[in-house]
């Protein structure tokens, strides 16, 4: 095994970073401080994205984008999870994958677009009552000659208040299996400014201040059926096939944080003297900075050998959902102790920390609870046996 990076990763790795601390880090304040991403700010930092060939890096070149391969592309998303969310996932827009999905003329309309940075696209799948289980979801589409109508509620929707169009996930009937009936999932891209379809304010959240949420609105929203992503029916397919990496982004990003609060508590365990020396030189400080460093690293391996299976078409659900449990479970655990090293002066927002540890706390729910990671896994292990 060669755990090497090649010149070509390395040089991603060392542009991003250079990026995430010239351009998002001294922006951070100002949106931790107001909760608010201004749109200045917004085109200010996608442009030098763009300049410097970070945006869009996700989406392949024949669509546009930098085309990285997923190792290399979970090593930027590390670098750039350093940074406060919104300002990372706003201004260095990584457009969703599933819109490579679409026909060329979709993809025409709504992929470039996106990485030509004019515009924003989200995804719409949760809703009050139908969280992890998108078979439970209520929302609906029926057909109406060549068109379909919506009708239903999604929330939780992230960024839907300045992306140009959704990609909402419609109950389109159900089918018989032997576990019993199983609803049909459809896809369909809906336009912003298309009449039944409203986007209202979302919940104030704790976290990633300046990432925001929205509540979506579909009341008999008349769509066409060339709207329709994929397959009737087979959007649940769809979203399986092109999403399933999301869950290593979010482990690349929690890497990210975990590593830059980590060298928070270094420098201070080094630095800051108690009863005549560096408080380092106590177990109670030094174990904890041993075990965060263990979890970091064990993290580390486990995202990158993901990603390197991921380019082989060998990744399972079961070790993507192992890496997204690891890396979020440590990231709130080095977070933590993070601040506990620090004492009160952790807690001051002159540091990172407090938005670290806050922000830490969502990673373990959206894109799965580490509860249905933990399903999935045991899931994996039981079922060749017939348990």
């Amino acid at each position: 095994m060669d755990f090497a990076l090649s010149d070509e990763q390395r040089m991603i790795v060392e542009t991003t970073r250079a990026f995430v601390e010239a351009e998002l880090y001294p922006r951070e304040a100002e949106v931790e401080r107001t909760g608010h991403l201004r749109p200045e700010v917004i085109e200010e930092v996608k442009a030098g994205a763009i300049e410097a060939g970070l945006y869009a890096a996700n989406i392949p070149e024949e669509h546009g984008g930098a085309g990285l391969d997923t190792l290399t592309w979970l090593l930027y998303e590390r670098e750039l999870g350093r940074a406060n969310y919104a300002l990372h996932w706003t201004c260095v827009a990584r457009p969703s994958n599933i819109l490579c999905a679409g026909t060329p003329e979709q993809r025409e309309r709504y992929l470039a677009p996106c990485v030509r940075g004019e515009t924003w696209d989200c995804l719409a799948m949760t809703e009050p009552d139908a969280g992890s289980d998108l078979r439970g979801m209520k929302a609906s589409a029926r057909p109406d000659g060549s068109d379909w109508i919506l009708n239903g509620t999604k929330h939780f929707i992230s960024h839907a208040d300045i992306a140009g169009f959704t990609i909402a996930f419609m109950a389109t009937g159900s089918e018989e299996t032997p576990r019993g009936p199983k609803k049909r999932i459809t896809a369909f891209f809906v336009d912003k400014g298309t009449p039944g379809f409203t986007v209202r304010e979302g919940y104030r959240n704790v976290a990633h201040r300046g990432y925001t949420n929205s509540i979506l609105e579909f009341d008999d929203c008349r769509v066409p059926g060339e709207n329709v992503l994929g397959e009737p029916h087979r959007g649940f397919e769809v979203a399986n096939s092109w999403l399933g990496a999301t869950r290593l982004q979010v482990a690349a990003t929690c890497l990210g944080r975990a590593e830059r609060a980590f060298a928070h508590a270094v420098e201070w365990a080094a630095s800051r003297r108690q009863f005549g020396a560096p408080i380092g030189r106590n177990q109670g400080i030094s174990f904890q900075l041993a075990d965060m460093a263990t979890e970091i690293k064990a993290s580390e391996l486990m995202l990158l050998e993901a990603g390197w299976k991921y380019d082989q078409g060998t990744a399972t659900d079961q070790d993507m959902a192992m890496v997204k449990l690891k890396a979020t479970e440590t990231l709130a655990f080095v977070a933590d102790a993070a601040i506990q090293i620090h004492g009160g002066m952790g807690l001051m927002e002159e540091l990172p920390l407090e938005r670290i540890w806050r922000d830490a706390r969502v990673e373990r729910i959206w894109e799965g609870t580490s509860e249905i990671q933990r399903h999935i896994i045991s899931r994996a292990l039981l079922r060749p046996l017939g348990a």
